[in-house]
């Protein structure tokens, strides 16, 4: 008996102990998601409320006075409609060849009777660290006849070296003897890559898939440096960002404008929390679909056993 209630008051005082933790640990998370959610549906809410009614401030979690004329103004530009366009084709377009080549590069390098595999890799370790800079890379460009060109946007970042490594170690953890039954059944190196390498890499690709695809679709430096002067070539970003810039000058935070065009009165806070909607959109509706393997290839990809 003295023993069982020995045994009784440690269960009970580690139940109280691993409540507490819990309760503790709870608390934080909950925290760091009121934090991190709050900016959002704010920014959501001021998008939707009237653009002289937002002076007021005020504004938390609901617009006080509804209306879209904020999106209507960010999206009454012909050039809008090009600039989607463009991004949703830069964005696919870009990260399937990026993917390709990376993940192919990232096969050869992964190979342990490949002979120049650790160089290759410092080679690419080294561009993470050493940049030719701005203007260079303005000139080799140029030089290659990608300025006033789509391809200026998919060439150039064909392959990141972290994406690179993050793929190259996620193959490294796999099993080796896959790869040697395949050659032993007469295999070639493409039939396995395609094959073996390619289905078992999937989380890793999804992962990469979305660093590759949210800096495509949030691009819009590299349009303004090559392709400025052609509007069959701008993107939503370039154009969401001229906006803002017309909006600011025109306009204080303080105080309210009309856009060339448009009959609406609007502020710079009201157009900036509309395009920052219309830009997270669909990365934010894409994420959900690949966020299982979006954490699988982190995890995975970063452990060598």
């Amino acid at each position: 008996m003295g023993a069982s209630k020995v045994m009784y008051q440690k269960k009970k005082k580690f139940n109280i102990k691993n409540l507490i933790y819990t309760g503790i640990i709870g608390l934080i998370l909950t925290i760091f998601v009121i934090v991190t959610i709050y900016p959002i549906i704010n920014t959501l809410a001021i998008s939707f409320n009237d653009a002289i009614d937002s002076l007021r401030g005020g504004i938390h979690l609901l617009p006080r006075k509804w209306t879209l004329e904020n999106y209507k103004t960010v999206l009454h530009k012909e050039s809008m409609v090009t600039g989607l366009y463009i991004s949703v084709l830069r964005t696919v377009v870009g990260t399937a060849l990026q993917l390709s080549v990376t993940a192919l590069i990232a096969f050869v390098i992964s190979r342990k009777n490949f002979v120049f595999a650790k160089p290759i890799s410092v080679l690419y370790v080294m561009t993470m660290y050493i940049n030719g800079g701005l203007i260079p890379g303005f000139l080799l460009n140029k030089s290659l006849g990608f300025t006033n060109s789509f391809w200026v946007y998919i060439i150039p970042g064909m392959v990141s070296a972290f994406n690179l490594l993050v793929i190259r170690t996620y193959m490294n953890g796999l099993p080796d003897s896959l790869e040697e039954s395949a050659m032993m059944d007469g295999a070639g190196y493409f039939t396995i890559f395609r094959k073996i390498i390619v289905p078992l890499c999937m989380p890793v690709f999804a992962t990469v898939a979305l660093f590759i695809a949210v800096g495509q679709w949030n691009a819009w430096f590299d349009v303004m440096l090559y392709n400025r002067m052609n509007e069959n070539l701008t993107t939503l970003q370039y154009e969401l960002m001229k906006l803002l810039s017309s909006v600011s000058q025109l306009s204080g935070d303080a105080n309210t404008s009309r856009v060339a065009g448009t009959s609406t009165q609007v502020t710079t806070t009201s157009v900036r929390a509309a395009a920052t909607i219309l830009t997270c959109l669909p990365i934010v509706a894409l994420y959900p679909f690949l966020q299982r393997y979006f954490v699988t290839g982190l995890t995975i990809g970063g452990v060598k056993e």
